[in-house]
């Protein structure tokens, strides 16, 4: 599901830009900046590269669990849907003359996140069935805390953007448990 999440968003985006900039190729790849050895990863030279960050276990309590009722004495209660929040970066890995290049795709990609900011089922037909809709809001980092996503990256840092993705993911058809449910008793008839 995560993966259908970011490379939804990583197709999407790389529609766009490909249409606005009369490209063929494509601009944006979801990848990881280095392979496992630390050494830079092939695909994602002169590219707009989307990669999870981290990820989280939204926990705001409004929201109800799936209750359905199956009849005159019981009720199925299914697992509440999956929330989650994805931080994804969207990073412009193009070097030297290129650089000029990479601020406009980058420009354009944010461009193109600000006026499209909810990914739906209506919106993008496209979207995986087990996702109900994906939000993106820009996160704002401080230099340090920059610094430490790149440390941890193991790259040299490169013009980015840190998106909040949540993700809500539809309710489970699973079954937890059935419970009776309880009838309001009608009064006794007096006479």
């Amino acid at each position: 599901m995560i993966n259908a999440a970011v490379s939804h968003l990583a197709g999407q985006l790389n529609q766009f830009l490909k249409q606005s900039y009369a490209r063929t190729e494509d601009i944006v790849v979801m990848s990881g900046l280095v392979d496992a050895e630390g050494h830079p990863a092939s695909q994602v030279k002169n590219k707009l590269v989307m990669f999870l960050v981290n990820l989280e276990k939204d926990t705001m309590p409004y929201r109800p669990h799936g209750r359905g009722d199956v009849g005159m004495a019981r009720a199925v209660v299914n697992p509440a849907p999956l929330y989650l929040n994805l931080y994804v970066m969207l990073a412009a890995n193009f070097s030297g003359a290129n650089y000029g290049e990479a601020l406009k795709l980058l420009s354009g990609a944010i461009s193109y996140f600000q006026r499209h900011p909810v990914f739906d089922h209506q919106s993008t037909p496209g979207l995986d069935g087990r996702i109900e809709k994906l939000i993106l809001d820009i996160e704002n980092l401080k230099i340090h805390e920059l610094s430490n996503i790149w440390t941890l990256l193991g790259g040299k840092y490169l013009p980015s953007v840190l998106y909040k993705v949540r993700m809500v993911a539809l309710e489970s058809d699973n079954v937890v448990e059935m419970t009776p449910t309880v009838r309001e008793a009608k009064p006794a008839a007096r006479s």
